[in-house]
C-alpha cells in the first residue's frame, strides 16, 4: 500500500505535521519487511513560507505546496496523479491551507484521481458559510472521512449533512513507548525534588494557562512542593505577530500572584521520546482549555497514552476520552475547582494511581501501530470500492437530479413595492444601495420564465413590480434612467448603454411571452418609445442586449420590416468589431475580453435566427468557440475575472469571476443547442450552470441553499458573501434555462435528458 500524504510535515514545528509523520511511521510499521519509507509513499508538504527551503525537509517530501499559492495546488494534484501511489490521506485543518478557511485545498482534491481519505482535526458546531462548504466538498470527493471522536461524528451529520457510512472514527494515536527505568527528566531543576504539574504543546492564549496559575496559591499553600511546568515553544503563528506577550503575561502573573517560583517554562518543541518522559516524570497532567469547541487533542491523547493523571475542562474530547476515571474535570476558567481537585487528588495517592492505572490501559489501543492496522484497513476498502471513472462521468453527464429546488425566496427578501434592490449584506437587503434598472429588467425576465414554468402566483405578483419600476425610469424623449435611491430619488439623468440594452431585452421577452395582453401592450408602449435610441447606442454590449430584445419581439411580430432592418444596422457594428479584430488565433470582437462576454456571441445567435445571415452565423460559432476553448478548458468554467480582464497577448485573470458571465454563459450555450440541437451545447450549458454549484475555480458552491440567494462573485481568497440582486438573478435565470432545455431535449427526443415534461410553455 503506497500512500500519498498531504500536511505540513516536521521540522515545520506543528502538532499536525507531527501527527502525519507518526502517522506515517504507524502504517509503515506494520509492513515490517520494507527498508525504506518511500516505499511507503510520499509526502506533499504545506509550507506557511514563501521560501521553499525554509524547512530542511527529510527525502520522504516529494512536493512543497506554497500554503498561499493556488497553482501550487494544481500541479501538486498532477504530480499525485502522475505517481504509483495506491491511495491519498489528508490531513485537514482549516488554518495550514491557503484562501479564506483554507478554500485553497479544494480545488486540489477536485482533480484528484486517486481514492482519497480525510483526516478531520477539527469539526466546528458552529461553522460560517465557507467553513460548512469546505467540510462538505472535502466529504464529497472523500472515499472516506476519519474523525477521531464520537461528537464529531454528530456534528458532520447533522450540521454538515454528511451520510453517516462514511464517516470512520480512529482515534488520536499515541507513541508505542514505555516510561524509561531511569528517567532523565527527573534530574531537572523544575522536576527534581519537586511534583509537577505538567501542560505542553504550542503556547497561545486559547490554551488557558492562567487558570492553572491562578489555582497556584491554593495548591502551594497546602503543597508546597508542587511546581508548574509549560512545556512547548510559542506557536509560530502567535510568536510572529505578537512575540512573547502571552508567556510574559503568565511570568506577570505569577509574580503578582507570588508563585513564580512554583512556575516554570521549558521552551521547546520535543520529541515523542522526550515527551513520554516529561509526562512519566510528572504528577498531573493539565489541559485548562477555555471553550469546549475542540473536538481533538493530540496532547490530551498523548498524556492518556503515557498513563498520566489527567485534570482538564470538559472540551468535547476530554469529555470523551476521559470518562470511566480515566481523568477529572472542572469548569472553564474555575481555578478554585481546579485547585480543589489537584489538592485532592495529590493528598490521596491511591485515588491518584488508580487513575493513571484506567489512562494506561485505554492508551493501550490507542498506540500507534494499532492505529496505522486500521488505517491501512481503511485504505484498503476505498481503493477496492474507489470507482475511478465516477469524477469523469460526473463532470459530463446531465443530471438534473443536481438541481437545487427553484425558491424565490432570496429575491422576494430583495423586492419592495418600488423594485428589486441592488445589493445584499449578506442575506441582508442594503436598503442605503437603491435600485437599478438593470436588476429591475433582469428580475422581470426571471419572474417571466418561473411564471410560465408552473403558473406561479408569486412570479406574477412580482412582475408588475419590475415592469413598474422600468415604467418610472423612462424619460419623457423614451430613454432611461438607471439608479433610483431607497428614498425614490433619481441618481442619475440618463443610464448607460448597457441599461438600456438589457431592458430592451426585458421589454421584448415580454411583448413575446406576456401572461395577458395588459401586460404586452404595457411593454409594447414603453418599447416603441425608445425606439429612437437604438441607431445612437455606439457599445457594443449595449447593442448586443438591444439586439436580444428586438429579436424576441419579431419572433412575435416576424413583419415588422422597419424593426427588421433596425436589427441589421443594429447587429452590423458587431460584425465590423469582429472582421477588425479578429485573428486565426484571436477570434473576438476587440483587443481585451472584459465583461458579459458570452452575450456578444449570444446576440449574434439570436440576430441570425432572425435574419437568416450566414455570415453573421459564422462569426457567433466562431466567437463561442473561442470563448469555451478560453473558459471551458479545464471541465469546468473558469470565466474571464473582473481583476484586470483579458488582453490580447496578456496573462489570463482568474478573479473577480462574476455570477453574469455564468449566466451569459449558460444562455449561450442553450441558444446555441435551439439553434443547431446538437448536445454538446446541453452539455457545455450544464456544466456551466454548475459553477454556482461549485464546479468552479475554487470548488466553492456560490449558491446558498439556506437563503435562497446567491453569492456575488468568486475572489481570490474565498467567496464574496453578500448576495445582491445581479448575482441572485444570474443564478436563478441561469437555473430557469436549464429548466428549460431539459423540457426541451425531452421534446426533441434526445438521449441526454431524462426528465418528463412539465408541460412547461416554452418562449423561444
Amino acid at each position: 500500500m503506497k500512500i500519498a500524504y498531504i500536511s505540513t510535515y516536521p521540522p515545520r514545528e506543528c502538532g499536525i505535521a507531527t501527527f502525519n509523520q507518526n502517522l506515517m511511521a504507524a502504517i509503515g510499521s506494520n509492513y515490517p519487511k520494507r527498508t525504506d519509507i518511500l516505499e511507503g509513499g510520499f509526502v506533499v508538504a504545506l509550507n506557511d513560507s514563501e521560501d521553499l527551503q525554509e524547512y530542511k525537509y527529510p527525502k520522504e517530501v516529494k512536493y512543497v505546496i506554497r500554503q498561499n499559492h493556488q497553482k501550487d495546488y494544481i500541479r501538486a494534484a498532477n504530480y499525485i496523479n502522475t505517481s504509483d501511489v495506491d491511495t491519498v490521506l489528508l490531513e485537514h485543518e482549516f488554518g495550514i491551507y491557503g484562501g479564506e478557511s483554507g478554500i485553497y485545498i479544494l480545488p486540489l482534491l477536485k482533480r484528484l484521481e486517486k481514492p482519497l481519505i480525510s483526516i478531520l482535526h477539527t469539526v466546528l458546531k458552529e461553522p460560517s458559510y465557507v467553513q460548512r462548504v469546505i467540510i462538505r466538498e472535502i466529504a464529497e470527493q472523500s472515499s472516506k472521512v476519519v474523525v477521531m471522536s464520537k461528537r464529531a461524528v454528530e456534528f458532520l451529520t447533522t450540521i454538515y449533512d454528511i451520510p453517516e457510512d462514511k464517516i470512520q472514527i480512529i482515534e488520536h494515536g499515541v507513541p508505542d513507548l514505555e516510561a524509561p527505568e531511569i528517567n532523565p527528566v527527573k534530574n531537572l531543576a523544575a522536576f527534581k525534588d519537586h511534583r509537577v504539574l505538567l501542560t505542553f504543546g504550542l503556547l497561545s492564549r486559547n490554551k488557558g494557562l492562567e487558570t492553572v496559575v491562578k489555582a497556584l496559591p491554593a495548591i502551594v499553600a497546602k503543597h508546597p512542593d508542587v511546581v508548574y511546568v509549560i512545556l512547548g515553544n510559542t506557536h509560530p503563528g502567535v510568536l510572529k505577530h505578537s512575540g512573547e506577550e502571552y508567556r510574559d503575561y503568565l511570568k506577570s502573573l505569577a509574580a503578582q500572584l507570588g508563585v513564580s517560583q512554583h512556575l516554570a517554562f521549558i521552551n521547546k518543541f520535543v520529541t515523542d521520546e522526550e515527551l513520554i518522559n516529561y509526562l512519566t516524570a510528572s504528577e498531573i497532567y493539565v489541559t485548562p482549555y477555555l471553550n469546549e469547541a475542540q473536538i481533538t487533542s493530540g496532547t490530551l491523547s498523548y498524556a492518556v497514552g503515557a498513563g498520566s493523571a489527567v485534570v482538564s475542562t470538559p472540551y468535547w474530547h476530554a469529555v470523551e476520552l476521559l470518562a470511566h476515571n480515566r481523568g477529572r474535570l472542572f469548569d472553564f476558567k474555575d481555578h478554585e475547582a481546579l485547585s480543589d481537585i489537584i489538592n485532592e487528588l495529590l493528598g490521596d495517592n491511591d485515588a491518584l494511581e488508580q487513575m493513571k492505572a484506567n489512562a494506561y490501559e485505554y492508551g493501550l489501543h490507542l498506540r500507534y501501530p494499532q492505529i496505522g492496522a486500521e488505517f491501512i484497513k481503511v485504505a484498503s476498502d476505498c481503493c477496492r470500492t474507489h470507482d475511478f471513472s465516477a469524477k469523469i462521468l460526473k463532470n459530463s453527464i446531465v443530471d438534473p437530479e443536481i438541481l437545487p429546488k427553484f425558491s424565490l425566496a432570496h429575491v422576494t427578501r430583495l423586492t419592495d413595492d418600488t423594485g428589486i434592490v441592488q445589493h445584499a449584506k449578506y442575506g441582508i437587503p442594503n436598503l442605503k444601495e437603491g435600485y437599478c434598472l438593470d436588476d429591475n429588467s433582469r428580475a422581470l425576465i426571471m419572474a417571466l420564465m418561473a411564471y410560465q414554468r408552473n403558473k406561479s402566483a408569486e412570479a406574477l405578483r412580482l412582475l408588475p413590480i419590475y415592469l413598474s419600476y422600468i415604467h418610472y425610469m423612462q424619460n419623457d424623449d423614451g430613454n432611461f434612467r438607471n439608479f433610483l435611491s431607497f428614498s425614490r430619488q433619481y441618481l442619475d439623468e440618463v443610464g448607460s448603454e448597457d441599461s438600456f440594452g438589457r431592458t430592451i431585452w426585458a421589454l421584448g421577452y415580454l411583448i413575446g411571452c406576456a401572461p395577458n395582453n395588459s401586460y404586452r401592450e404595457f411593454a409594447m408602449e414603453i418599447f416603441q418609445r425608445s425606439i429612437g435610441h437604438f441607431d445612437n447606442l455606439k457599445y457594443i454590449r449595449g447593442q448586443a442586449n438591444t439586439i436580444i430584445g428586438i429579436s424576441h419581439y419579431l419572433r412575435v411580430y416576424p413583419s415588422d420590416e422597419g424593426m427588421v432592418r433596425i436589427l441589421i444596422r443594429l447587429t452590423q457594428p458587431l460584425i465590423d468589431a469582429y472582421e477588425q479584430t479578429a485573428t486565426p488565433d484571436w477570434q473576438w470582437f476587440e483587443e481585451s475580453m472584459t465583461y458579459d462576454n458570452a452575450i456578444l456571441p449570444l446576440a449574434m445567435l439570436h440576430s441570425s435566427e432572425i435574419t437568416g445571415d450566414e455570415n453573421v452565423k459564422r462569426i457567433a460559432l466562431a466567437t463561442m468557440k473561442f470563448l469555451d476553448d478560453l473558459t471551458l478548458s479545464n471541465g469546468y468554467l473558469s470565466p474571464v475575472g473582473n481583476d484586470g480582464w483579458y488582453y490580447r497577448g496578456g496573462t489570463f485573470p482568474t478573479f473577480d469571476q462574476q455570477a453574469i458571465e455564468t449566466m451569459a454563459m449558460v444562455l449561450m450555450h442553450f441558444e446555441a443547442y435551439n439553434t443547431f440541437r446538437q448536445p454538446e451545447y446541453i452539455e457545455k450549458m450544464f456544466l456551466s450552470y454548475r459553477w454556482f454549484l461549485g464546479e468552479n475555480t475554487l470548488r466553492a458552491p456560490l449558491y446558498d441553499h439556506e437563503t435562497k440567494g446567491c453569492c456575488d462573485g468568486l475572489l481570490p481568497t474565498g467567496i464574496n458573501r453578500n448576495q445582491g440582486a445581479e448575482s441572485t438573478l444570474a443564478y436563478l435565470l441561469s437555473h430557469l434555462t436549464v429548466l428549460r432545455a431539459f423540457e426541451l431535449e425531452y421534446e426533441y427526443n434526445k438521449p441526454t435528458a431524462t426528465v418528463a415534461s412539465s408541460g412547461m410553455e416554452i418562449c423561444k
